[in-house]
């Protein structure tokens, strides 16, 4: 165990997503409740994002039984998933989202490390244990030193999605997630100077960059890998809505305005690069966070959420610019929203 005080003094930091994988982190999906009514649909959608990342990395799939194991390995097969990059690792889960509760890895140079933030479910469901328990289980399963991240002796709560860096110093969050004191609170109590402090110290960054609020229909209140995403070290992706009537359209205006001209810890001025959002998605008329923003950056290609939307084309082309030596590959999440998150929300890259 190192120790919280010379852990960021050692030079460990988190890297960029676009670094280096040597696999990325799934959950194969359990939980019905996550997608009431549309879960079968949804294993062949993790299916899939499994075959395209098992091109070019290895997939670690948590699974909770040697029977749900037997169950996404029937689906794998008939769609022909490279079954020589798949691993299967038995630690049960509550939920599949493990962009928020599985292993965030700290990189110095060759050597790792895992960082546990405690996960209680988004300060707002009651079944959370299991998965706060996956990183610390990682950390052993993998040999790895493991930073238990702690304030004054309490835990801190951050879940992975809360956060999206750049690896050169810099890390976007949202005061909605955060910093909210009457919503679905993480750290009751904290302040924005105390959370820089933490963020700098368990990320090892330099420069915290804070943006207003998230999109509708998040059930994480604010998460900002929906709407606002690192592409390299200098340029982000951040979604526009240029209709005045709708709810995102004030609140993204506003980030969009804290985002100009600012220069980053690396000392270059930061680019914005407009997204735009698919039309409103409505089920069972509830408003779902359906966003290009979140895609996930494996090693030789890019997932994208599309949504059977005219800007599909326009986000896709965007990210084409953006990621020139990677495959833009779309991934309809018409269903996989409906659990309100998509591509992002459920992997967690293990750089090499």
């Amino acid at each position: 165990m190192i120790e919280t005080s010379t852990f960021r003094f050692d030079g460990y930091h988190m890297p960029a997503e676009w670094e280096i994988h040597a696999a990325t982190w799934i959950a194969w999906p359990h939980n019905r409740t996550d997608w009431p009514g549309k879960f079968v649909p949804i294993q062949w959608v993790y299916a899939e994002i499994t075959r395209c990342l098992a091109d070019s990395e290895l997939v670690r799939i948590l699974v909770k039984s040697e029977e749900h194991q037997s169950r996404a390995e029937k689906i794998l097969a008939k769609i022909a998933c490279n079954r020589a990059n798949v691993e299967f690792v038995p630690i049960p889960t509550n939920r599949s989202w493990t962009r928020d509760y599985g292993p965030i890895f700290l990189k110095k140079n060759e050597q790792k490390a895992i960082i546990h933030f405690k996960f209680n479910a988004w300060a707002k469901y009651p079944d959370w244990k299991l998965d706060n328990q996956v990183a610390p289980t990682v950390a052993a399963l993998d040999n790895l030193d493991l930073l238990e991240a702690k304030v004054n002796g309490m835990d801190f709560v951050l879940e992975g999605g809360a956060i999206d860096l750049n690896g050169e110093g810099t890390v976007i969050t949202s005061e909605e997630c955060l910093l909210d004191e009457q919503t679905q609170v993480r750290n009751p109590g904290f302040q924005r100077e105390q959370y820089e402090q933490a963020l700098r110290q368990f990320l090892g960054v330099r420069q915290v960059i804070w943006l207003e609020k998230g999109i509708g229909g998040d059930d994480t209140h604010g998460h900002v890998d929906d709407f606002c995403r690192f592409v390299n070290p200098h340029t982000v992706v951040l979604c526009r809505e240029p209709n005045p009537k709708d709810d995102n359209y004030h609140s993204l205006q506003e980030n969009r305005e804290r985002l100009e001209n600012l220069r980053l810890a690396n000392g270059k001025r930061l680019e914005v690069i407009p997204m735009p959002l698919p039309a409103p998605v409505y089920f069972d008329n509830v408003r779902l966070p359906a966003s290009y923003a979140n895609f996930y950056i494996a090693n030789e290609a890019v997932l994208v959420p599309t949504f059977n939307d005219p800007n599909d084309r326009v986000a896709l082309g965007i990210l084409a610019e953006l990621f020139p030596n990677r495959t833009i590959v779309g991934i309809h999440a018409g269903d996989l929203i409906w659990g309100l998150g998509a591509i992002h929300c459920l992997t967690q890259q293990q750089p090499a």
